[in-house]
């Protein structure tokens, strides 16, 4: 559907200056979306997850694990497909009482689809950096209504590295993820990174309970978390049920491809404009941390033949 379609149709959530706002910009905060109680219950949940890591001694594909680790001090990364791991997750993500799924079909259309999830965690004390990059090229579709609802369930500051985004990217150009040795990094190359006029640039703090929701094109990054608080952040990904996905999908999730509102289509729709393909990420996938940090490269040298090494 087009934008215009879109706007046509009666919101259930957003306020149609809301929605205006999302389709000139690429972005929109939604400031304490979520009432108390589910605030309450994503902290029991995130709380419960981070405690269940202290079992794990090294990084596999559901816990991405950062440097300093251990059993008596957690640090997190990332934990994959979180959606997957708990009942909780996947009743905020997709459940009938739940307030996202509604806010992102008043932006895609009624028709929507999960694709997938991940709890990124900013940990305290140099908690990593995420460099300028778009997601789709991560995961292309046949058209770019894929967008990502980020949830903060404890309050978000300028010193916890929140999300930064460059409004109106989104109908800018698909951008170059590889490195100059043909290596996919998740990210811009360094010199187009600093071509950016900071200036432009929009951090969407929030309190607790805000949601963040960007389109799968909108260009963005987030600084290093140096406070002394961890930065968890929930990451649901949707689309309009007519966007087919081009590629195997990174994280894998029990699921992935279900209608979470309205009905599945029967029709795909195609964007003209072109996106730039990932490696096969069918041979294993780390996270955007590894990737753009550019670690272990024999895995992603491996992933980029397609797990024939």
């Amino acid at each position: 559907m087009t934008p215009e379609e879109i706007l046509a149709i009666k919101p259930k959530v957003l306020t149609q200056k809301q929605r205006e706002f999302y389709f000139e910009n690429g972005y929109i905060l939604l400031e304490k979306l979520l009432p108390d109680e589910w605030i309450e219950r994503l902290r029991a949940t995130t709380d419960e997850m981070v405690d269940k890591s202290r079992g794990v001694a090294k990084s596999d594909a559901v816990w991405d694990l950062d440097k300093g680790h251990t059993r008596d001090t957690p640090r997190l990364r990332r934990l994959s497909s979180m959606n997957d791991h708990h009942p909780t997750y996947w009743e905020y993500a997709a459940g009938p009482r739940s307030p996202l799924p509604d806010a992102i079909a008043d932006l895609v259309g009624p028709d929507v689809k999960f694709h997938h999830s991940k709890l990124n965690f900013k940990w305290s004390k140099g908690g990593d950096e995420v460099k300028w990059h778009q997601d789709i090229s991560f995961w292309p579709h046949t058209n770019y209504s894929p967008c990502t609802a980020g949830t903060y369930v404890f309050d978000c500051t300028a010193d916890q590295g929140p999300l930064g985004v460059l409004p109106g990217s989104h109908n800018g150009p698909v951008v170059d993820q590889y490195n100059d040795q043909g290596q996919w990094v998740g990210c811009m190359k360094p010199e187009d990174a600093a071509a950016i006029d900071m200036s432009k640039v929009v951090y969407l703090e929030g309190p607790a309970g805000s949601v963040t929701i960007h389109n799968c094109r909108t260009l963005h990054y987030s600084k290093a978390n140096w406070s002394e608080t961890p930065r968890p952040l929930l990451l649901n990904v949707y689309s309009a049920a007519n966007a087919m996905p081009y590629t195997y999908n990174p994280l894998q999730s029990r699921y992935y491809g279900a209608v979470v509102r309205g009905k599945p289509a029967q029709w795909a729709y195609h964007d003209p404009r072109p996106c730039l393909l990932p490696p096969d990420w069918s041979g294993g996938y780390t996270s955007i941390f590894a990737l753009q940090q550019e670690e272990d490269w024999s895995k992603e040298r491996k992933v980029a033949a397609g797990g024939m090494m």
